[in-house]
């Protein structure tokens, strides 16, 4: 029964994401700034760090793959990019101790990595016609921010619920 919980969490989570994104957008406070919430990928994260890696690349995978045929019209790049950012995440804290603090930050930073590489494949292929300077004052910092904060409150939930859910590799 334990192992259940994985999976809703991270599906609740990727409920919470749409809820978020319709309820707080932008429009409904007129401004132009993007915050885009990430909450199932800093559970993928999180179960990188504190679970196993190989459940952090499959979870990664699969709803990355969700994720891309629910709210992108070019599959596979969030599936590729959740496994393997999670792939490194798990390499950088080979070289990092573990703990909230670390994993908090690594998340933020594995965020940052998430949001400029999906700007960078949009540019290349010229879904997006914004510049950097104004990708990163209109999207990234925002968001970067709104997951900074959802970090502080998800992270010991999160941890809570990979701890019960005993992942080993």
């Amino acid at each position: 029964m334990s192992r259940v919980w994985l999976p809703l969490t991270a599906l609740f989570l990727f409920l919470a994401e749409s809820s978020y994104a319709d309820l707080f957008s932008g429009e409904h406070f007129h401004s132009s700034r993007i915050f885009v919430p990430h909450f199932l990928f800093i559970f993928i994260v999180f179960l990188t760090i504190f679970g196993s890696t190989k459940s952090g690349i499959i979870y990664g995978l699969v709803f990355g793959f969700l994720f891309d045929v629910v709210y992108t019209e070019i599959l596979g790049i969030y599936a590729f990019l959740f496994a393997f950012l999670a792939l490194v995440v798990s390499r950088v804290m080979k070289m990092v101790h573990s703990n909230m603090l670390s994993a908090a930050l690594v998340s933020i930073l594995a965020v940052a990595v998430l949001e400029i590489l999906v700007y960078e494949a949009n540019s290349l292929i010229h879904f997006t016609d914004i510049s950097f300077n104004e990708f990163a004052s209109l999207r990234l910092l925002p968001t970067l921010l709104l997951n900074a904060a959802a970090v502080i409150i998800l992270a010991f939930p999160i941890k809570f619920v990979i701890d019960r859910s005993k992942v080993v590799d």
